[in-house]
């Protein structure tokens, strides 16, 4: 029975006829995590679901041992201290971000991505970012830099720690944009033609080589990371890193296709709360 779930997962991925479990296409995002967590708790029954949030290491009890060892005493300290510098300086005119942002930009991160109605596209954090930037005469940051845009989301989302993601898709356009992310995620590509949910739905918790891969479901609450020590990765760094790893070319970070791949893979971690500024291998 579960492997004709999978199948039905991983095949079939012509146009947007995409089925989560037993759901039929177009299943509303609830829907889809739903089904997700039923799989997962049927899969393995004995890890909780709120543990989702340690991604692989709810599978790996010495693992995150190692995790709560180290986050006594992160290494990452002093990065999210620049990050915090950077969020708390003034622009050129003297506002800050926390004057343009919504609630002084505290709690707020769990409702991002979103559709932007008046763009017309899915509007992610570091977009709204760097729009503030903009609204206030600054030159915008580029979105695939770890040491400025990524150090100081790091930082911004210690300000919403602990708040439940509540990624809304609402309306048909934001609809189509989240069910185009959901394609990608499934879709089958490069030389080893694998899909996202290759790795994270068919075979999370299972080895790849040394390392226990992580089920999607609790994958977005803690991004940015901080691997191996003060290395920080963003979260659609970690796409570009998984596309090359199976020898596939990922679109370029910010595209429409990454929003809308973040914008659905997001909304599977609804309901979760926020683990900002953590450590991964």
């Amino acid at each position: 029975m579960k492997q004709k779930i999978i199948m039905k997962l991983l095949t079939g991925m012509a146009g947007l006829g995409i089925a989560l479990g037993v759901a039929t296409a177009h299943a509303s995002p609830e829907q889809d995590k739903q089904n997700l967590i039923k799989y997962f708790t049927s899969k393995y029954p004995n890890v909780k679901i709120d543990d989702y949030v340690y991604g692989a290491l709810a599978f790996d009890p010495d693992s995150k041992a190692q995790y709560d060892a180290i986050m006594e005493f992160p290494p990452f300290d002093s990065q999210i201290d620049a990050g915090r510098k950077l969020w708390e300086t003034p622009f050129k005119n003297g506002k800050t971000y926390a004057d343009c942002l919504p609630n002084g930009g505290k709690q707020i991160a769990g409702n991002y991505p979103m559709f932007d109605e008046a763009k017309g596209k899915v509007v992610t954090l570091e977009d709204a970012i760097n729009d503030c930037r903009v609204a206030n005469g600054e030159a915008p940051f580029k979105l695939s830099d770890p040491k400025t845009i990524g150090l100081l989301t790091a930082y911004m989302r210690t300000l919403s720690d602990g708040m439940i993601m509540n990624v809304k898709v609402q309306g048909p356009k934001a609809m189509a944009a989240y069910e185009e992310g959901k394609n990608m995620f499934f879709r089958r590509t490069g030389q080893l033609n694998f899909a996202c949910a290759t790795c994270h739905i068919q075979n999370a918790g299972t080895r790849l080589r040394s390392e226990v891969l992580s089920p999607v479901i609790g994958q977005a609450v803690h991004w940015p990371v901080f691997r191996g020590g003060d290395n920080l990765v963003t979260l659609q760094g970690r796409y570009t890193g998984c596309f090359k790893m199976i020898r596939a070319v990922p679109p370029a970070e910010d595209s429409t296709a990454m929003n809308d791949l973040e914008y659905f893979h997001s909304a599977m971690s609804n309901g979760l709360p926020m683990k900002a500024s953590v450590f991964r291998k």
